[in-house]
């Protein structure tokens, strides 16, 4: 009998010594490209890029910003304007938190003001610059404990494209409902007039985006804000989305902003949820998130 028992115990150890190999494979997939996006002063957009290289490997563009602080402000400061540069990266995911603890070391972004870094999961991606940027990292696998799950997420990314002249009442409307600030870039719309068509509203073709990182729990109270002012009704006749954001570095002003309205709102007896009349569509575990005025709800 005690043999037939010590015969088991060893059957049951050998099953789950192979069993150990299966389930770490299976813990790891092939590395992927992932997006990182940046926001910093300008000047240190070259040493980003040269920081990138060193740790990794990126296929980065970078374009001119405006940061939203207040006229007032910036005319007080003598400055003028705070530009900044608004760089896009493709990395490979196995270099990810390396490369955002470097940058947040090395660049000094725990310091106020000296910018933002936070990485995009993406669905798809060219062929070719997905091989050659996993190529640089091609005997490392990802852990997919380490994977973000969507209930992890903390923080969103809110993208709001209103007519030239009306992005600052966008960006007062995002502030007084939590966001710390945000990021300017000018565009163009093209050949819209389809779409127009199925929308009912003309959509003017000299436009200005602005980026907004907001924590996750505030983004539609954010969106709703910005809608009810610069929206698609609106003579700024804004468009808002939301894009989901993994890791992030240099963001402690957003948190601290939401906080804030938090106690604000706490104080003044006002209910801290105003996500009502933005929807939101449920989002997958390693996807993405989409919100927009009229979504579902």
């Amino acid at each position: 009998m005690a043999n037939n028992v010590g015969t088991a115990k060893g059957r049951i150890q050998r099953a789950a010594q192979a069993l150990s190999p299966r389930s770490a494979r299976q813990q790891s997939r092939p590395n992927r490209a992932k997006l990182l996006v940046s926001v910093v002063n300008v000047g240190d957009d070259e040493r980003l890029t040269e920081l990138l290289n060193d740790i990794s490997v990126a296929l980065t563009f970078s374009c001119v910003g405006m940061g939203t602080a207040r006229s007032s402000v910036l005319n007080y400061l003598g400055i003028g304007t705070s530009r900044k540069s608004v760089m896009l990266s493709v990395i490979p995911e196995s270099d990810e938190e390396a490369i955002l603890n470097e940058i947040g070391n090395k660049m000094s972004l725990y310091l106020v003001g000296r910018g933002i870094s936070f990485t995009v999961p993406l669905s798809a991606v060219s062929e070719i610059v997905a091989n050659g940027i996993t190529s640089a990292a091609a005997a490392k696998t990802v852990d997919g404990r380490k994977i973000m799950k969507d209930r992890e997420r903390a923080y969103d990314l809110i993208v709001a494209i209103v007519a030239e002249g009306y992005v600052d009442e966008a960006m007062e409307a995002a502030r007084d409902a939590g966001a710390a600030g945000g990021t300017i870039i000018r565009a163009r719309s093209f050949s819209n007039a389809k779409a127009e068509q199925f929308i009912g509203i003309s959509i003017r073709e000299e436009s200005e985006v602005l980026l907004i990182l907001a924590k996750r729990e505030g983004k539609l109270a954010i969106m709703d804000a910005v809608s009810q002012s610069a929206g698609l009704k609106t003579e700024a006749g804004g468009i808002l989305f939301s894009l989901p954001v993994d890791r992030t570095v240099g963001v402690g002003a957003v948190g601290a902003a939401y906080e804030q309205k938090k106690a604000e709102e706490s104080a003044s007896g006002k209910p801290e949820d105003r996500s009502g009349k933005v929807g939101s569509k449920p989002e997958d575990a390693g996807d993405g998130s989409g919100a927009m005025p009229g979504g579902d709800k």
